[in-house]
């Protein structure tokens, strides 16, 4: 069942990344391409266990960028074009984490690593200062605009929630956090197309 709910979430993040990209919502879409990455890794490690390679994927497309990209995302959409090149510095600072960080200790489970087993602390504290910031932007953004678009700001309110409790639940239980995975990625969907 955890690859199912990690599967479904990618592909209607991806769906909804496609939209996006339609529409020239740039950053949004990669957030949104980020978190169909973060999910299919997670499909990935439940159904064939952990590794070093997949852990970087899931680390840069789930940590590092996704909470971040839909935070620029929605200060491009208020209107803050200063968003655009520190989303590209970002994304690039954030690729080079992943990219060179050492990764230690020993994987083969199905449950999601713990980060502060494998990384670290320099990328730890860029992950969680970067999916803050971008959090804070989302729902900052959500609620100033809360009046022009009441229903969309407020399923996308919810679809941060439930991002925030697939983070906490990777740690504890695969299933729940995928199913918060895949509620936050089908409440992003109708967020966007209402």
């Amino acid at each position: 069942m955890d690859v199912l709910l990690s599967f479904a979430a990618a592909l209607v993040s991806l769906r909804l990344a496609g939209l996006l990209a339609r529409g020239r919502r740039w950053a949004w879409a990669g957030g949104l391409v980020a978190f169909a990455a973060a999910s299919a890794t997670m499909a990935w490690g439940a159904a064939h266990g952990w590794d070093e390679a997949s852990f970087r994927v899931y680390y840069l497309a789930g940590a590092l960028l996704s909470a971040p990209l839909l935070g620029i995302g929605s200060l491009l959409l208020a209107g803050r074009r200063w968003a655009a090149p520190l989303g590209l510095l970002y994304t690039g600072l954030a690729v080079g984490i992943a990219a060179a960080m050492p990764v230690h200790g020993a994987f083969g489970s199905t449950h999601v690593p713990r980060a502060q087993e494998h990384v670290d602390a320099f990328p730890r504290v860029v992950a969680i200062a970067g999916s803050s910031l971008g959090t804070l932007a989302v729902v900052a953004v959500a609620v100033l605009t809360l009046r022009r678009r009441p229903l969309g700001n407020a399923l996308l309110l919810g679809a941060i929630a439930a991002a925030a409790a697939a983070s906490a639940l990777t740690q504890t239980t695969v299933a729940a956090a995928a199913a918060s995975f895949a509620v936050a990625a089908a409440l992003l969907y109708a967020a966007v197309r209402a």
